[in-house]
């Protein structure tokens, strides 16, 4: 009698886990976004990846991250892989109330930070309320 010790429906599973990710580890950059005060920080995780390897690219208000994290070669054999290799991209839609031509980028300890100020434009300010009297005289407009 022939058992049969692999599941093919589980090593499928397990392959489109591995390319696609799952909740628990996905297999894009996984990305923290948080405000503080006049500026968006946002941070992604890229264990492994040589800042070289890292494209920032910004078209009109959809911001690129491209990643590569290569495979070591050499002679010895693959007991394990769990760690996603290869290039990651991700792109975010940034809104309106962003500068994105502020942006400052920095790279430490595999983790990529961006810090998006907030445009003049959308800053809070305080607008001036006149007085509505009619006891003064209009301006005159020069031309």
């Amino acid at each position: 009698m022939l058992l049969r010790t692999t599941d093919p429906f589980r090593d499928f599973d397990r392959l489109t886990q591995q390319l696609l990710g799952t909740t628990n580890r996905p297999a894009v950059m996984p990305m923290d976004a948080w405000r503080e005060g006049d500026r968006f920080v946002i941070e992604f995780d890229l264990p492994g990846v040589a800042r070289e390897s890292i494209d920032l690219d910004v078209e009109r208000n959809v911001l690129t991250v491209r990643a590569e994290r290569v495979a070591n070669n050499g002679d010895w054999q693959m007991l394990a892989s769990e760690r996603t290799r290869g290039s990651f991209s991700r792109q975010l839609v940034l809104g309106d109330n962003l500068d994105l031509d502020r942006i400052e980028a920095s790279y430490d300890s595999g983790v990529l930070r961006l810090v998006v100020p907030v445009a003049e434009k959308a800053k809070p300010r305080k607008i001036e309320v006149s007085s509505g009297s009619s006891d003064r005289e209009p301006a005159a407009i020069e031309s």
